[in-house]
């Protein structure tokens, strides 16, 4: 605990980060091979409004004033992940309602939420784009323990997860019991975008959990090439995003975007040329 405390804020954001840019790109094959990546962007605006809401009330109570907002962020993100199931279930032929209903929902409550809670511009623009600067011990901890929750329930259900992803009627008929899986999944895709929001920002977590699974498949001949790419290309999108963020002095989470986009511009590129070759 003693070495924990000693880190530095610089440390502590690159320990958050490499954490982030592992899990992301592991979750984001899943999500690509099911062809929901979007489902990231809403459940990261669901998560906007539960952190609107420990801020507010931070303020107005003084029980949750000793509670981190990330913590209100992930009650709401894990909230947000089963509405979306349920209501896939409810609109079984037009599933991909659920996603843009809790994608406005979270853009609609937090404004108010946000408005109300009256908070300073800083501590708005950090959550919303991200800062390794502002990542505290608490944080790190918050992270680190979702991260692993989040490693766990992937390893737990890794192959049932994959059967599903791929064909979900015949892992029915091989009796798996889908829906439990399905709920499992979702609350997965919750703890990887509330311990992610810290270091990228709401508004930019998606695209971590999406630009390098994009970049692996230009490359990858098979879902384990995709993870295995899709994590080396993460943590370079990170440690890229942080050195640059921290030097330029500008958004953490926007420099990592756009290190990742480098990358994915880059794999496009060398799959060009290795056809040219060939």
């Amino acid at each position: 605990m003693e070495l924990l405390q000693q880190l530095t804020f610089l440390e502590r954001g690159i320990i958050a980060g490499l954490i982030i840019g592992f899990i992301c790109p592991l979750l984001g094959a899943f999500l690509l091979v099911r062809r929901i990546t979007i489902i990231s962007e809403a459940l990261s605006h669901i998560t906007l409004t539960g952190i609107a809401a420990g801020v507010f009330l931070s303020q107005t109570t003084i029980l949750m004033g000793m509670i981190n907002p990330l913590y209100t962020g992930l009650i709401f993100s894990l909230a947000g992940s089963l509405l979306v199931e349920k209501l896939r279930q409810i609109y079984k032929h037009f599933q991909e309602l659920a996603i843009p209903i809790i994608l406005s929902s979270g853009v609609g409550l937090g404004a108010i939420l946000i408005s109300m809670s009256g908070g300073s511009y800083n501590e708005w623009y950090n959550y919303l784009f991200g800062s390794i600067v502002t990542v505290t011990l608490g944080d790190l901890g918050f992270i680190a323990g979702t991260g692993i929750v989040a490693l766990i329930i992937l390893l737990a259900f890794y192959k049932e997860l994959l059967s599903i992803s791929f064909d979900q009627e015949f892992a029915k008929t091989s009796g798996m019991k889908v829906t439990r899986i399905n709920f499992f999944f979702s609350l997965l895709i919750a703890l990887v975008i509330s311990m992610s929001m810290k270091v990228v920002g709401i508004l930019l977590v998606g695209a971590m959990v999406t630009l390098p699974v994009a970049a692996s498949i230009q490359l990858a001949k098979s879902f384990r090439q995709v993870v295995v790419l899709g994590i080396l290309f993460g943590q370079m999108a990170m440690i890229g995003g942080i050195y640059f963020s921290y030097h330029l002095n500008v958004a953490t989470g926007g420099m990592i975007v756009v290190t990742g986009v480098v990358i994915l511009i880059l794999s496009a590129g060398l799959k060009r040329f290795r056809k040219g070759l060939a």
